[in-house]
């Protein structure tokens, strides 16, 4: 069977990542992948003491349409985009999608109260569980506002950074806001990913973890990509083969990729 195919992942055209797309691409072609999806981080508008996690998209595609003619033949280059979703900003992001043709995007919500949960003051004067409900409920809030993305980007992204992380971290307790995530994706024909990256930051669990994952599966969701979000190439498919057999468990038989912005089905 070919190896699993990563669709989150990250360049030198994300703010918080220094690697060349070139080392990405030959990172995959080491892992035997046929095919590779680059995901860059393009969060219009964001807080202004956030860095600027946009790109020039003329560049980008520029730049990455070389290499997929470069490595013709030896893989696939699929030109994705990770896009965060926010509320109430100038920028239209429907029209920015609509006017590049992306194979793949991934909506994605990084800023939350005007900050990003990767900062420390996200959480100060709340409880963690507090500012876990806060984060979902704008996550929410954006997933609903916006059509213009093919799956939800790690959807607990907050529990990597919360001041216990997933210690006392229950499904359960925010069931109410993901049934509501899950069921207007699935209605509106839209997916989820499952981010390797938890196991990355120590989690030992994927975003989302598996409850969410299965109880997407129960209410009918299909749409399931494989991201590592790697910002550098040893993290490429990070514990993919472990994520497959977590996700059969999960009853799922399928994943998904993306091609002019069409969903194709492979099996785990």
């Amino acid at each position: 069977m070919s190896p699993y195919i990563d669709t989150h992942l990250h360049t030198s055209f994300s703010a918080d990542s220094d690697t060349a797309p070139r080392l990405q691409i030959e990172r995959a072609i080491a892992l035997k992948m046929p095919v590779l999806t680059i995901t860059d981080h393009q969060d219009f508008d964001g807080p202004p003491d956030v860095m600027d996690f946009t790109f020039d998209t003329a560049s980008y595609f520029e730049t990455l349409l070389q290499w997929k003619q470069h490595f013709q033949g030896r893989i696939e280059l699929r030109i994705g985009v990770e896009l965060g979703l926010q509320t109430e900003i100038p920028t239209d992001l429907s029209a920015y999608a609509s006017a590049w043709p992306f194979d793949f995007i991934i909506g994605s919500t990084h800023f939350c109260d005007g900050m990003d949960p990767y900062d420390r003051k996200f959480f100060e004067g709340r409880t963690e569980e507090e500012a876990y409900r806060s984060y979902l409920e704008q996550e929410l809030k954006n997933l609903t506002a916006y059509d213009c993305f093919d799956v939800a980007g790690h959807l607990d992204y907050v529990v990597r950074y919360g001041p216990h992380k997933n210690t006392f971290y229950r499904y359960q307790e925010y069931q109410d806001l993901f049934d509501s995530i899950l069921k207007s994706l699935i209605e509106r024909g839209k997916g989820i990913e499952c981010n390797t990256a938890g196991f990355k930051a120590g989690l030992g669990h994927p975003h989302p973890r598996e409850e969410i994952l299965k109880r997407y599966r129960e209410l009918g969701g299909e749409i399931l990509t494989l991201g590592s979000d790697a910002h550098t190439p040893e993290y490429l498919a990070y514990q993919f083969d472990q994520t497959g057999d977590l996700l059969k468990a999960c009853g799922f038989r399928y994943y998904t990729v993306f091609q002019n912005r069409k969903p194709e089905f492979l099996p785990l």
